[in-house]
Formats: structure tokens, C-alpha cells, sequence
């Protein structure tokens, strides 16, 4: 795992075992919870915690309200297990699945990841205005990252994006919006969120994302648990027709859409911050450098006049590597991207297992749902709208940003 530095071989002959790339015991690490150990591992003894039962018992529970949001990199994944190849959009079988499981309602993470965007572009705008900064805006979006910054590089976080990610924001939303209905109704909801990462599952559990001692994510599922799931029953997921996400919040932007792909949230912000809408910029954001499935891409984009320099990183040894370069002089960034798993979350450790190649294809799947959709930036998305004059007004600080408790 020469991108993040996980598991290898260590000794030889009789006494081989595996060891982390640097020849210690994995629990003697500053694990980031990435998964990309298990994702990898050749003997197969290395599992991830398993959250289905407790979702099976609260799908089946009359008091229980559960509300599922499933993140922008699943819909070109899972469907392999089943013969689509990597990068086909299965998102409509998957709701019509999650149904026929009984889930109560589904929604698509893309929504905060349009509201992650509204909030990050904004602290992006202030970076910019600062004279003499050294440190770029990092993104927050990885809680893989987050925690590499914690345990390696703690003078950071104060340059790290307060924005939560997207699944947080959401969740924070989801939580809100039911409040009342479940009061009425005698109910809990139980936020579930289906993702392809394994470092979720430590977020949702993180003091920092609780409100009075209750999550705002109370579960996360890997794209693989998801897929035991619906085996589990015996759904014949080819054979469903595609079911559409329900009310509210059924709108989302190609913005949102493309957070799974490495440059994807940069992409999103360029799209936010830029004066000129016009398809023409569309275009010439995408061919600036910051596509492509390479572990670092260094470019700049002219902002109003002005150049501003971008990196995007994707594997923690990748990023390591850049921060060096930054904390050197060597390097000058005004925003930095950074993705835990080599190639972002498409190739999360909770997606099926996949290649070079199957990864590039599933970014590339992502890529082609943006295009079909209508709504290219997040700041068009009527449902973000609705949220700031409503739910979110005057609570924006409270639901959407976050200070870590760093110790």
C-alpha cells in the first residue's frame, strides 16, 4: 500500500507475518480507520466492524424511523457485484432495493455535499483575502485524513476547512427535519448512511458529531454491507426496475455528484467561486488539471484576476510527501484537496474490491452522471436553497461547521 502506507510483509520463511509497512504492529499505529488494510490484506484476517444487525433491528422496530442517505461514490460500485461493470449508475436499483428492505425513507448525500461546497468556497473566499498566509485551506471532507492531520501533523488543523463533511451535514439535516414529526408521531429516526468508507463508521462515532450524546449519523453501512444485506434476502437486484429518491430533498447537483472522484470537491468549488457561469468555464474547469485519477495534480485557475494554485492529493503518502514540500517552502498552495484512498472514494475500502482500471472507470461513471444531470453547481440546487431560508437559517455555524477536540 505504498499510497497510504498500510500493511506489508515483515521477516521471512516460517516467522512472516503481516505488518504494517514500517514493520510494526497495525494497533501500534496512528491508524486513520481508512479500512485500506482489510481492503488488501492477502490472508483475509483483517475484517471491519459489521453494523448490519443493529440496522436490521431498527428496520424492524414500529418505533423506529429509518432514514437512509447513500453517498455520490456507491451508485458506481455496487452494482458489480451483481455483473454491471465498474462505473455504471445502478443508484435506482439500489433505492428500490433499500425499499424492499423497509427502509423508511432515502435521500442521496450529494444534498450535502452541494451544502459542504456553499460553506467550504465561502472559507475559501477569506483564505484568499489573507496577506502572507503560508498554509492553504485544506479540505475536510476525509475523516481519514482529518485524523492523519490529528495524530501526524497537529499544527494543521487550524488551516483545515471547519466545514463538515458531507455525510455529517446531512445527517446534522436529517436529524432536524424529523425532529418534530417525531414527536408527533411517537417515533426515533435512525439516520443511516450507506458509504464507501470504512473511516465513516469512526466520524459517526466521534463526540464532535453528537448533539446531547446522540449522533446526528447513528449508522454507517459499507457498499459491501449493503451487499450482504440484500443478499441476505434474496433480492434479485438486476431484475428491479429504478426507483427515484423520495421528498424533500430528491435534488442534488453534478457537483455534489462528483465529491467521490479525487478533484472532485475542488471542482465543485471552482464551479462555486468563479464569476463567470457560462458553460465555456464548465469546460475549461475541467480540462485545468484537475481531473484524472494521478495521486497528486498541481495547477492554478484564474479567479477574477487573480491565479490561484491548487493541489488535489489523493493517498496519504501522496499528502505527506505535499505537506513537506509546503512546511519546506519548496511549495505554495491557496487550496489543498486531500483524499485518504488513492483515487478518492470510489475506491474507498468498503466498495467492492477493484483495480486501477475499475477504479478510473467508476470516476468516470460519476463523471458521465454529471453531465446528465441539469444542475452543475451547488449554488443552483433549489433544495440548498429552501434549506438556508428555512431549517438552516440562523443555525448554519451549529449544524454545518465543526472544531475538533483535538488531543
Amino acid at each position: 500500500m505504498q499510497h497510504v502506507g498500510a500493511i506489508d510483509f515483515a521477516h521471512r520463511g516460517s516467522d512472516m507475518e503481516i505488518s504494517t509497512a514500517f514493520g510494526r504492529d497495525i494497533a501500534d499505529t496512528n491508524c486513520v480507520n481508512c479500512g485500506q488494510c482489510a481492503a488488501v490484506c492477502p490472508t483475509g484476517a483483517i475484517t471491519i466492524k459489521n453494523d448490519t444487525h443493529d440496522v436490521w433491528q431498527a428496520i424492524h422496530s414500529k418505533d423506529k424511523r429509518v432514514v437512509v442517505q447513500i453517498a455520490p461514490a456507491v451508485r458506481v460500485a455496487i452494482g458489480e457485484a451483481y455483473g454491471y461493470d465498474p462505473g455504471e449508475n445502478t443508484i435506482g436499483k439500489l433505492i428500490a432495493s433499500l425499499r424492499m428492505l423497509g427502509v423508511d425513507a432515502i435521500f442521496d448525500t450529494s444534498v450535502g455535499a452541494d451544502l459542504t461546497i456553499m460553506e467550504e468556497s465561502e472559507e475559501l473566499v477569506e483564505t484568499l483575502e489573507e496577506e502572507g498566509r503560508k498554509y492553504p485551506l485544506f479540505t475536510s471532507c476525509c475523516p481519514g485524513w482529518i485524523r492523519f492531520v490529528e495524530t501526524k501533523y497537529p499544527h494543521l488543523m487550524p488551516y483545515v476547512s471547519t466545514s463538515k463533511s458531507p455525510m455529517q451535514m446531512f445527517g446534522a439535516v436529517i436529524k432536524e427535519y424529523y425532529r418534530k414529526q417525531d414527536k408527533k408521531e411517537h417515533k426515533e429516526t435512525v439516520s443511516v448512511a450507506i458509504m464507501p468508507c470504512t473511516a465513516k463508521k469512526f466520524e459517526a462515532s466521534r463526540d464532535e458529531f453528537k448533539k446531547d450524546g446522540i449522533p446526528y449519523v447513528d449508522y454507517v453501512l459499507t457498499s459491501e454491507e449493503v451487499i450482504g444485506m440484500l443478499k441476505e434476502i434474496g433480492i434479485r437486484f438486476e431484475r428491479l426496475e429504478p426507483e427515484a429518491y423520495d421528498m424533500p430533498f430528491s435534488i442534488f447537483s453534478g457537483a455534489g455528484v462528483i465529491f467521490g472522484a479525487t478533484g472532485g470537491v475542488t471542482e465543485a468549488a471552482v464551479r462555486k467561486v468563479v464569476s463567470d457561469k457560462s458553460h465555456k468555464t464548465l469546460k475549461e474547469i475541467e480540462f485545468s488539471g484537475v481531473r484524472g485519477m494521478e495521486g497528486v495534480k498541481e495547477f492554478s485557475v484564474d479567479l477574477d484576476g487573480r491565479s490561484v494554485r491548487i493541489g488535489v492529493v489523493s493517498g496519504l503518502g501522496n499528502a505527506d510527501r505535499l505537506i513537506r514540500k509546503i512546511e519546506s517552502g519548496e511549495e505554495h498552495f491557496d487550496f489543498v484537496e486531500v483524499m485518504a484512498c488513492a483515487g478518492g472514494c470510489v475506491a474507498g475500502a468498503g466498495q467492492p474490491f477493484a483495480r486501477s482500471t475499475e477504479k478510473r472507470m467508476r470516476a468516470e461513471g460519476l463523471y458521465k452522471n454529471d453531465k446528465a444531470l441539469q444542475i452543475k453547481r451547488s449554488e443552483d440546487n433549489p433544495v440548498v436553497d429552501s434549506l438556508y431560508r428555512d431549517l438552516l437559517k440562523n443555525r448554519e455555524h451549529e449544524l454545518l461547521h465543526v472544531h475538533y477536540n483535538t488531543k
